[in-house]
């Protein structure tokens, strides 16, 4: 069988590395960009078709078939981007261990289902719990070929791949949802997200798997897996362990509620921090012999990731009731009251994520791993304490817990590259100040001044968000260059903008092409 040496030997890649991390970026990106813009669309249209129990129901079992969905997925993905050297044998051995793996916790999961039935008192979920436990063995037939789709920095290729699968599984949730399958259109989305994301990587990755090997090197990489998959599962059960509480003594409702502002809050991470995290990986694990690089790179990237966050965290919170009222409609009003609590968080959430990069480019998942047991431990100490006060009381819980652990776990884990703490938080406060100031001062003007919250509050809801928008970000921009004393921090974001726009890139490409 022929194999493509490319998708192994990414030496290719080195010359213009920071460029096309890049473009990697502006690749992930805009797909997310648009994907959001999809994803709100649907979410508009489905909570109007659907009652908040349906989305109770299904988030009851996949608060536990994701932890194993990811189970490759998280390991041997980050595994083989950060490998210098890997070779046909070995990833054929390790597709054959995954898929094994995968089959193995698709019937322990359905062998669950009684168990799940029993524990939320809730017989409807011993049925959909078998069907979502099919999204199990659909992600492990195709992490490896993702895999060497981010190895080789071919983010516009996922892109597409992803911008695709969301069309096509939306459209048919919708359909389901609008002929009153209510909640078994959201069970067929789980499942038919990762079965079409698989077929489409297949089709595009051209490697194959051979039989598996011996003696092919294998367990390093495990143990890379393993620790990295072990960070997941603590971090899964700490970003988990609130849907169970509120699912366990506030019920399906109270959960469907809760469940769709926490969605809208992780919503910017999952957008955009989350699907960097590969071109960083990709891109830093090159540095790892070039500490002054990495960490040149590392800060530059955080200081851009806070200028967007804070300022998303302050656009939230002013228009978070609004928002939800938009989105959801009028009787997910409860979803806001919880969302106000959440937004806050936003900012420094995305900004916490980072820590991950640092790990895995180091080849230190060990570390990462342990560091997840510490984190879920204060993490769920907090649950414990804000359940007592409900729903509300969670999200205030999670949004507490950032603030307190974004100090500690970047100290520790930019320890092996002499990343310090006090250089990270100069690229970052100067725009959570600019945002809170933006915050307090557009909360008065529009909440508090006896002369102008009356005219604002008799707005429609439209007119509202519109003069929220028009009010914070021209406002932030402001405080943002007075805090700086420059306008080098918006000069840099628009160039970054437009390095990243896939036009750019096009147009540069076909450039360079003609001058050869």
């Amino acid at each position: 069988m022929a194999v493509k040496k490319d998708y192994f030997d990414i030496d290719y890649l080195r010359p213009d590395i920071k460029k096309r991390a890049m473009r990697g970026a502006g690749a992930m990106v805009f797909s997310q960009a648009l994907g959001f813009m999809i994803h709100i669309t649907s979410t508009i249209i489905l909570a109007r078709l659907l009652a908040p129990e349906d989305f109770g129901l299904v988030a009851m079992v996949t608060t536990f078939s994701l932890l194993l969905q990811n189970f490759g997925m998280n390991g041997f993905t980050e595994a083989i981007i950060q490998k210098e050297d890997i070779n046909h044998e070995m990833i054929s051995t390790l597709f054959w261990i995954n898929a094994g793996i995968s089959l193995a916790l698709t019937l322990f999961f359905m062998a669950m289902a009684p168990l799940l039935g029993s524990f939320f008192r809730e017989p409807r979920l011993q049925l959909i719990t078998v069907v979502v436990a099919l999204s199990i063995i659909s992600t492990g037939l195709s992490t490896l070929h993702s895999a060497l789709l981010k190895r080789n920095m071919q983010f516009y290729l996922l892109s597409a791949i992803g911008i695709a699968n969301q069309l096509i599984c939306v459209s048919t949730t919708i359909a389901l949802a609008w002929f009153g399958y209510r909640y078994w259109a959201l069970v067929v989305n789980t499942v038919c997200t990762q079965l079409v994301h698989g077929i489409g990587v297949w089709i595009f990755c051209t490697w194959r798997p051979g039989l598996p090997a011996r003696r092919t090197g294998v367990g390093k990489i495990i143990s890379f897996a393993l620790n990295t998959y072990g960070n997941f599962t603590m971090n899964y059960c700490s970003r988990n362990l609130d849907n169970l509480l509120v699912g366990r003594f506030c019920g399906s409702e109270s959960l469907g509620y809760y469940k769709k502002a926490y969605d809208l809050f992780a919503l910017p991470v999952n957008q955009l921090t989350a699907p960097l995290t590969s071109v960083a990986l990709a891109a830093l694990s090159r540095f790892c012999n070039e500490p002054e690089k990495y960490r040149r790179y590392y800060l530059e990237s955080v200081s851009t990731l806070a200028f967007i966050g804070m300022g998303l965290s302050l656009l939230l919170t002013l228009m978070a009731k609004d928002l939800i009222l938009l989105v959801l409609g009028p009787q997910w009003g409860k979803a806001g009251e919880i969302f106000a609590f959440f937004s806050p968080g936003i900012g420094i959430m995305m900004l916490y994520g980072t820590h991950g990069w640092l790990h895995l480019s180091l080849g230190r998942p060990d570390r990462w791993f342990r560091w997840g047991i510490f984190e879920f431990i204060i993490i769920a100490l907090f649950f414990l304490i804000g359940i007592t006060l409900g729903p509300s009381g969670v999200a205030v819980a999670w949004t507490t817990s950032f603030y307190i652990l974004i100090g500690p776990c970047l100290w520790y884990a930019g320890r092996p590259v002499a990343l310090k703490v006090s250089d990270v938080f100069a690229a970052i406060w100067k725009y959570f100040m600019a945002a809170a100031v933006t915050g307090i001062a557009c909360w008065f003007i529009l909440y508090a001044y006896d002369l102008t919250s009356p005219v604002f509050l008799a707005c429609n809801i439209f007119m509202r968000i519109f003069v929220s928008l028009i009010l914070c970000i021209p406002l932030y921009f402001i405080m943002v260059i007075a805090f700086y004393r420059s306008l080098k921090p918006i000069l840099q974001f628009i160039r970054l903008f437009y390095e990243m726009v896939p036009v750019n890139f096009i147009k540069k490409e076909a450039d360079t092409k003609l001058k050869r």
